[in-house]
């Protein structure tokens, strides 16, 4: 694996301790496929990267170690996590749940502003050219996000936030298959289509369906 390109971490938040700033911008930086599983990371590199001291970033460290995001690497600092194939398992089967619970809440509290957004996301994931994975990834990272948004259950959210932790490490996306991004287009339309017809259990149904159709495509890729 190559060495991780810390000109990409994200900028450190304002109006929080240093190694709460650190420790939220790996996770962010993870998020957005900047470090991957197999890539390791030094304090003193990290730290340069952020022009902060090491104490906040073995701070952050020791907070992402407690997350199961980062393992020790020996004397040679930290490596982010590959999962293993049982974990992959049980990730997308929670995944399921908390999804479709997020949808189906979506239908009974979606506004007309809510419900014009998500169409706005999916018409653009929609009118993607091929091979704009990077693009892709956002726009249903977006939408996912939004429809967790418009469910209002803060313990939902909670648990679908350390959720997304794991997914992180998964590593390649499946929608660099442009047959993967296609199917997702009509699942996120039925989906949609649950949500804006406030029928929580179209909603559900469409959301879980989409998260195994997914974990199918991550099967057969490998």
């Amino acid at each position: 694996m190559e060495p991780p390109d810390l000109s990409t971490l994200p900028p450190l938040a304002d109006g929080s301790s240093r190694g709460q700033a650190v420790f939220a911008a790996l996770r962010l930086a993870l998020r957005e496929g900047h470090l991957r599983p197999g890539m390791r990371l030094r304090e003193e590199q990290v730290a340069a990267a952020f022009a902060v001291s090491r104490t906040p970033v073995r701070e952050a460290f020791s907070r992402l170690l407690g997350r199961s995001v980062l393992e020790h690497a020996g004397g040679r600092g930290v490596v982010v996590r590959s999962l293993r194939r049982s974990e992959v398992f049980e990730l997308y089967a929670m995944r399921e749940v908390l999804e479709g619970a997020a949808a189906a809440l979506a239908a009974s509290h979606a506004g007309p502003p809510e419900i014009a957004a998500l169409e706005a996301l999916h018409h653009r994931f929609s009118s993607l050219a091929p091979g704009a994975v990077d693009e892709a990834v956002r726009l249903n990272r977006q939408f996912h996000d939004l429809i967790r948004e418009t469910a209002r259950n803060r313990y939902l959210d909670a648990a679908l936030d350390d959720l997304s932790d794991g997914i992180a490490l998964l590593g390649e996306t499946t929608l660099r298959d442009p047959s993967r991004h296609h199917a997702a287009i009509a699942e996120h339309g039925a989906m949609l289509d649950g949500i804006g017809a406030r029928d929580a259990a179209a909603a559900e149904g469409a959301a879980r369906a989409h998260i195994r159709a997914a974990f199918r495509a991550r099967e057969a890729a490998g």
